[in-house]
């Protein structure tokens, strides 16, 4: 007898900016910036530098801390970061990339699985859309 999969929710969203990826890259690195564009975020703590493999700890609105892992950083690039909620595992794959000319476009996909995932999903990511264009707005501002 196979185990049922666990349950599986998740969201991609994407935007453009006038700013290089850069720019984005440097505000998604350094995790102190983290609550002035992203609304469900209060604080992070990073055991280590910004690379794969650091552990730490973010605070969430409410609050509440969880632990959080870098598992992917490719500079300039990318990073994935997986945060554990007792059985639910959010991860959120960020992505950045210059376009021909100017500007960039950024895609944050999150996937959340465990028991629960479909019914807190669209909670854990109603923030998002604002968390993109403000981290944007930052961008842009330099």
């Amino acid at each position: 007898m196979s185990q049922p999969s666990p349950e599986t929710f998740e969201h991609h969203g994407s935007i453009t900016s006038t700013a290089p990826a850069a720019a984005v890259w440097a505000l998604w690195c350094d995790t102190s910036t983290w609550p002035d564009w992203d609304p469900s975020v209060e604080a992070v703590r990073l055991d280590g530098a910004f690379e794969a493999g650091t552990t730490g700890t973010m605070t969430l609105a409410g609050p509440f801390e969880v632990p959080v892992t870098l598992d992917v950083v490719e500079p300039g690039v990318r990073y994935l970061d997986r945060l554990s909620m007792g059985d639910l595992e959010i991860s959120i794959d960020h992505v950045v990339s210059d376009l021909a000319g100017s500007g960039c476009e950024v895609t944050v996909s999150t996937t959340i699985t465990g028991p629960g995932a479909e019914g807190i999903g669209p909670m854990v990511t109603a923030e998002a859309p604002q968390a993109m264009a403000r981290l944007v707005e930052r961008a842009e501002a330099g």
